[in-house]
């Protein structure tokens, strides 16, 4: 297993170098300068020279990039053309935020999903059957920053059971008051999460649920809920996980247009920002993290694979 986790992680490599080298690609070919921008428009030209030199804009790109390659192997991101801060810190001091976002979504999305799907594929053109699909087609149609407006204006706004926007660490209010400021931005979250992946586990254990042992467990005597928990549920799990780990990229692409809803203060506003301000070495970095946090997620989800069928660990 440690050898099928070091190929995994080697194969990781080539692609945040080929993903950074992109995005550093994109950035410079995009108009306008950085360096007027922070200079101001009524700076003069030796002003803005001045400005590029000390944010050493006025290199070559691959020498640029390369400096960023080794700074950013050694955890430095570079700093904040707009703040001064380190784009380490930045990000540190928010990805949290996010990260509790998507941990509470995807434990909605898991609850939801599964009981949903293992229903539908049990009962294949039942009114349940139907009832899921309808369902899932439709929350897969509503965007999540629709679905957290409606969620804020009937929840937040007309009933006050939740609050509508921001963001509190457990340290500060408790777990109440963590959770009770994620739930509706959660929800806004998970809709999509939740219906893909009540798809796939209905597909996958309607799959499962045709094969000859199957049959056997159930010629065997062995009841409904064991045959299908035990037997056929262990064996769809492959494609779900396949779901569950791609889930991770929605919620970061999720995270930019739901915590602009909610006033939450997490990696999603940051990257906002930083598109707004035009910083690049920001964008860079949020870049760069989100590529790792899939990568990671994927890993994750090799591993699992691997768990699951030894044969795939080669």
């Amino acid at each position: 297993m440690l050898k099928f986790i070091s190929q995994r992680v080697l194969m990781a490599v080539p692609v945040l170098l080929l993903v950074s080298l992109f995005t550093f690609l994109l950035l410079d070919l995009l108009p306008g300068d950085a360096a007027v921008a922070i200079a101001g428009e009524n700076a003069t030209e030796e002003q803005i020279a001045l400005t590029r030199e000390r944010l050493g804009l006025d290199s070559p790109f691959l020498e640029r990039f390369w400096n960023w390659v080794s700074s950013a192997a050694q955890g430095d991101l570079g700093t904040s053309l707009y703040t001064g801060q380190s784009v380490t810190e930045a990000i540190g001091e928010r990805l949290p935020v996010t990260a509790s976002l998507g941990l509470v979504a995807l434990l909605m999305a898991v609850v939801v999903a599964i009981p949903l799907g293992a229903i539908a594929a049990t009962r294949p053109g039942s009114l349940a059957d139907r009832v899921v699909i309808s369902a899932t087609s439709l929350a897969m149609a509503v965007p999540p920053f629709v679905l957290g407006l409606v969620l804020v204006v009937v929840f937040a706004i007309q009933l006050q059971f939740l609050p509508a926007t921001g963001y509190t660490a457990i340290a500060e209010e408790g777990l109440w008051g963590w959770l009770s400021h994620l739930i509706l931005p959660a929800i806004a979250v998970a809709g999509i999460m939740a219906a893909e992946l009540a798809r796939q586990t209905r597909g996958a254990l309607l799959d499962a649920l045709s094969q000859s042992y199957v049959r056997t467990a159930k010629a065997r005597g062995l009841r409904p809920p064991t045959v299908v928990g035990k037997h056929a549920l262990k064996n769809a799990a492959t494609p779900i996980v396949t779901v569950l780990a791609l889930q991770i990229g929605h919620v970061l692409g999720a995270a930019v247009t739901v915590e602009f809803v909610f006033a939450i203060p997490g990696f999603g506003s940051l990257a906002v920002n930083a598109v707004n301000l035009r910083d690049v070495p920001l964008i860079q970095g949020v870049v760069f993290v989100s590529a790792l946090v899939v990568l990671a997620a994927n890993l994750l989800a090799d591993v699992v694979y691997g768990y699951l069928n030894p044969k795939l660990r080669v």
